[in-house]
């Protein structure tokens, strides 16, 4: 099956400072034992509009998508906020292509319930290539995963004390403008 009823998608370059932020929680959620219902793809920078159209025209039961990625919302570098798509003004969430998500994840938002999980980045070096997150963006890595199976109801309780001392460094938002 291609896709399950929770999609769990990391967007962004890793070439590009802190735009690698998506694939990098991908990465820690792939060490994790999630449950069958549950697929994390790392999408990229194109993959976004091929993954979207893929679930827009599908006949499997997607019921979940939350989107992992950079956004700008004026908070600190390293806070993370949960955004819907109806906060998403038109333009606003780009790729580094400059390809506006925006519609796919519209065309989409009626099928299936749609987070966006943005991080607050220090600095995206694009055009120029700079491999590695920033020490804030890196920080707000185990916050995320920690958000993410809150929630999909899934809790790790070897990372919970973890996680719990890192949230107490950066702060978490339920909704902003981009």
């Amino acid at each position: 099956m291609l896709f399950q009823e929770i999609v769990i998608c990391g967007c962004g370059n890793p070439l590009f400072a802190d735009d690698g932020f998506g694939p990098a929680v991908v990465e820690e959620l792939k060490k994790l034992d999630l449950p069958g219902n549950v697929k994390v793809i790392d999408a990229g920078l194109g993959g976004p509009h091929f993954l979207f159209t893929l679930l827009a025209q599908s006949d499997e039961p997607v019921k979940q998508l939350i989107i992992i990625d950079i956004a700008d919302f004026g908070g600190k570098p390293g806070d993370i906020a949960i955004i819907k798509p109806d906060d998403l003004p038109p333009g606003k969430y780009r790729d580094a292509h400059s390809w506006d998500l925006t519609e796919p994840i519209h065309q989409l938002k009626h099928r299936v319930n749609i987070e966006i999980i943005g991080c607050q980045p220090m600095w995206v070096s694009e055009p120029e290539f700079d491999i590695g997150l920033s020490d804030e963006v890196t920080d707000a890595i185990p916050r995320t995963v920690q958000l993410v199976l809150k929630m999909i109801g899934v809790y790790h309780g070897t990372t919970i004390m973890d996680l719990r001392e890192e949230g107490e460094k950066g702060t978490c938002t339920q909704s902003a403008d981009t």
